[in-house]
């Protein structure tokens, strides 16, 4: 049958973000970029480039970008949270639904210095990848899902989902350096985005949103 008679399988992209950026800062370092940095990335553009590779009849559906605000930090380091919510009206002008998270405070015990320090951790965004998936899977939103993500905390809500939606598809597309042979082994199709594979995709500087405001890319993204 050609590929024009055949059924549209309906493709959702579910992003952990904070998985993906370390993986793309790593990529900036490694692949050594003078300071031009990867980070400015077009994630909608990013995962388009992979339904060629699933098959003509995958189409994209919805991309959903889960994150938090490190509002932890505005007191002393207040261009870190203003660089990501630039980063994410970029994110949103290209359709991309965004759920955000928040850090935690956490008192934990320095096994070194036997010190109480004060750390925060993100929350949330794991909890929030797996409800969405299966909200996706059950409510029928969508055909296949694609995870992208090296985390195994997302592992029980794969496993759940293949339990109560067989027909479905999962698939784990692993950012560079976070491939996981345990996520491996749950899903029929794997992919690895390779470093150089960020340098594509980048977002234009600046990006100009649908009202016409300029956003400029951060020094060294």
């Amino acid at each position: 049958m050609p590929w024009f008679g055949r059924i549209m399988r309906r493709t959702a992209f579910l992003i952990d973000g904070f998985n993906l950026y370390h993986s793309v800062k790593q990529a900036s370092k490694h692949l050594c970029l003078n300071g031009a940095g990867t980070r400015w990335l077009d994630i909608r553009a990013l995962c388009s480039s992979y339904l060629s590779a699933l098959g003509r009849e995958y189409r994209l559906s919805e991309v959903y970008y889960f994150s938090a605000l490190a509002k932890h930090l505005e007191a002393t380091k207040p261009e870190v949270t203003l660089r990501h919510q630039k980063f994410i009206k970029c994110l949103k002008s290209t359709g991309i639904q965004v759920e955000l998270g928040r850090f935690k405070q956490k008192d934990i015990l320095c096994p070194y210095c036997n010190k109480r320090l004060l750390r925060h951790e993100e929350k949330e965004t794991d909890v929030a990848i797996s409800t969405k998936l299966l909200q996706l899977l059950i409510r029928d939103l969508c055909d296949v899902a694609v995870l992208v993500t090296g985390d195994t905390d997302i592992a029980p809500a794969v496993r759940t989902a293949r339990r109560l939606c067989p027909t479905k598809e999962i698939c784990f597309l692993f950012p560079y350096l976070r491939k996981n042979k345990e996520l491996e082994k749950l899903a029929r199709t794997c992919f690895t985005i390779k470093a150089r594979r960020y340098t594509q995709f980048q977002f234009p500087d600046p990006v100009i949103l649908h009202d016409g405001t300029m956003i400029h890319k951060p020094g060294k993204w």
